[in-house]
């Protein structure tokens, strides 16, 4: 199995199913968890001292609490597949936030360092930005999270639905190198779902020089680590993809630079 691809692990008490920090991936800014909760479970997270913390509720609802503020019956979706955008909620370094669930809950915590100075802030379905890009089979639905819809220190998050025989992250694009204003060097995962489930769709990551080339069959909840380098994604026949994006590094920009020898796809 490639390094690059982590499975979903059996939950436990926890709820647990992915754990991503700085170290495991062995890089520096993107931290990434996946919990499932049950109906009226309980469970406490905290951004850090020097942590911004951002909770997406991927599906079902759930009660919020914050040191100094209370979010009662949060979530707009069943299924990451419903066409509504997520609740989430900012948090800045220096918080504790508990959540208990309603409903079966599956909550994203996205993580990335920060200095503090930006409050708690719940984000709704409206705020949230959608668009839809690309033509032909290189279609999908986009929407931004937490983007340049709303401010954070470090954290960009977005979600795409790649429709079936439909490829995303396409043509092959990076983001690894601080050369602002041509590219930016951002860490990135990619959670994966499938629509049935028992789907898998396909994801590359190579480097101009192939130091990295891997190509990772994806399957339900896995995630994919991209530190550098290309990564197109492609979804098969029958198959509704579905991946959270979190990203982050030295600043938050997200100036991407094509794989030259497909940029031509865009350009016909």
């Amino acid at each position: 199995m490639s390094y690059l691809h982590r499975k979903p692990m059996a939950a436990d008490a926890s709820g647990v199913i992915q754990h991503i920090t700085p170290k495991n991936a062995h890089w520096d800014y993107v931290g990434f968890d996946v919990v499932l909760l049950k109906p009226g479970q309980s469970a406490k997270f905290i951004s850090g001292h020097s942590t911004e913390l951002c909770a997406v509720l991927l599906s079902g609802r759930a009660d919020l609490a914050t040191l100094k503020q209370r979010f009662t019956s949060i979530g707009a979706r069943n299924s990451v597949f419903d066409a509504v955008p997520p609740y989430a909620l900012y948090l800045p370094p220096g918080e504790t936030l508990t959540v208990t669930a309603i409903t079966e809950l599956e909550l994203a915590l996205c993580r990335a360092p920060a200095q503090g100075g930006l409050p708690v802030r719940l984000i709704t379905p409206d705020d949230c930005v959608q668009e839809t890009r690309g033509q032909g089979t290189n279609t999908r639905q986009v929407c931004n999270i937490l983007f340049g819809n709303l401010p954070a220190e470090r954290l960009l998050i977005t979600e795409v639905i790649t429709p079936p025989g439909h490829w995303s992250s396409y043509p092959p694009h990076k983001h690894d190198t601080d050369a602002i204003p041509q590219e930016s060097a951002l860490e990135e995962t990619y959670y994966h779902k499938l629509n049935p489930s028992q789907g898998f769709a396909f994801q590359r990551v190579y480097t101009d020089d192939r130091r990295i080339d891997e190509t990772i069959c994806v399957e339900h909840n896995s995630v994919v680590l991209v530190p550098e380098g290309y990564h197109p994604v492609g979804a098969p026949h029958g198959y509704e993809l579905y991946y959270l994006n979190v990203m982050a590094g030295p600043s938050r920009q997200w100036v991407f630079k094509n794989d030259p020898q497909h940029e031509w796809i865009i350009k016909k």
